[in-house]
């Protein structure tokens, strides 16, 4: 069961599950809990999840004026403190891992690892315009259905379209009770549009483990290798074969993967405690 948890102005929308070392887990761009719903299920045996609407999405109001990177990183912080966590292995995921990035830079005592799943530490050329044209996509698409299978397009692989997965997303996103609205949608995009930690990602002192999908047209592979390279001792590694979410097209590979990590992250904070 979800509960609304405070975090400084904000009523965080929050779901947990299992036992076990804690892990934050931070969506994308109008991404709900509902979207970890494979990590929940499959990882609370050994940890426990903790998932969260951000501001703008799902069951969190969006507060008035341009929302920042930085406030996003503020409520997740605010989260593990409003839940009496001391510190977590957090994962995030495209613009949730911008949030984690700027987490760890932020509040780097809450953050015991990372996990930047199709991430960026800057916007190039390329991923501004793709951005913009989901921008003016989102505007002008004549419905939620035309939008979404406009932006799933860049989000899961053929495999997923070509065998009923992304329908059954669609159907779901659309039959949601507590859809986003377009307005909260584009100011969350514009948010990460501006917004940079190349400078400073050096700073980041927590275990990092950078996944690319290798046929992600966003989150290109080569925007993650410049991530790991910046953050001292991250490992980086490409699923050659996905895109930007395998944490849902290959749940039980990426699982495995991340247990792994936090496993290893695991015995190094026993170390050297």
């Amino acid at each position: 069961m979800g509960r609304h948890v405070k975090a400084g102005e904000l009523e965080i929308w929050t779901e947990q599950a299992g036992e076990g070392p804690d892990v934050l887990l931070i969506g994308g761009l109008g991404d709900t809990v509902e979207s970890w719903q494979f990590q929940l299920d499959g990882l609370a045996e050994r940890y426990r999840m903790t998932a969260f609407d951000n501001r703008g999405a799902g069951r969190t109001a969006m507060p008035e004026g341009q929302p920042t990177v930085e406030a996003m990183a503020d409520d997740a912080a605010g989260v593990l403190r409003g839940l009496d966590i001391s510190s977590a292995h957090v994962a995030g995921f495209s613009g949730g891992s911008i949030i984690a990035q700027e987490l760890a830079l932020r509040h780097p005592e809450l953050v015991r690892s990372l996990v930047l799943q199709s991430t960026w530490s800057a916007m190039d050329q390329y991923l501004k315009t793709l951005a913009r044209s989901i921008h003016w996509q989102a505007e002008l698409a004549p419905d939620e259905r035309a939008f979404l299978e406009f932006f799933f397009l860049l989000v899961y692989t053929p495999r997923a379209h070509n065998n009923g997965m992304v329908g059954q997303i669609i159907e779901g996103a659309l039959a949601f009770p507590y859809q986003q609205s377009t307005g909260d949608f584009l100011r969350f995009l514009d948010a990460f549009m501006v917004h940079s930690t190349a400078s400073r990602l050096g700073q980041i002192t927590a275990p990092t483990l950078v996944l690319a999908g290798g046929v992600d047209p966003m989150s290109r592979p080569e925007l993650g290798e410049d991530v790991a390279r910046r953050i001292p001792g991250a490992q980086f590694e490409v699923m050659p074969e996905e895109s930007h979410q395998p944490f849902q097209e290959v749940p039980d590979e990426w699982n495995a993967r991340v247990d792994q990590f936090w496993q290893e992250a695991e015995r190094l904070h026993s170390e050297t405690r």
